[in-house]
């Protein structure tokens, strides 16, 4: 059984206890459950601006800066080739 199929089921038999229908039902608990559901995101959210405002700091390109940089290389590439070929 795959770990995600025996997460399923798992979870299924949770669901149907009555205690933890009674826990779903406070409004606390909830917002503390969704909450952590949003960490991953948030941690990751934050990773990501650090990272560029250490790249910033250090003078460094970040990623999408280079990709747009080859993005603007390639397509005047482009028209030089056209430029060349219409000249």
């Amino acid at each position: 059984m795959a770990l995600k199929d025996k997460l399923v089921s798992e979870g299924m038999k949770l669901a149907a206890n009555p205690n933890v229908a009674k826990l779903m039902q406070d409004e606390r608990f909830m917002r503390l459950f969704m909450t952590a559901m949003s960490v991953p995101g948030r941690v990751s959210s934050f990773t990501a601006e650090q990272k560029e405002t250490f790249a910033k700091a250090m003078g460094l390109a970040t990623v999408e800066e280079v990709r747009d940089l080859k993005r603007t290389v390639a397509s005047l590439e482009r028209e030089i080739a056209k430029l060349r070929r219409e000249g």
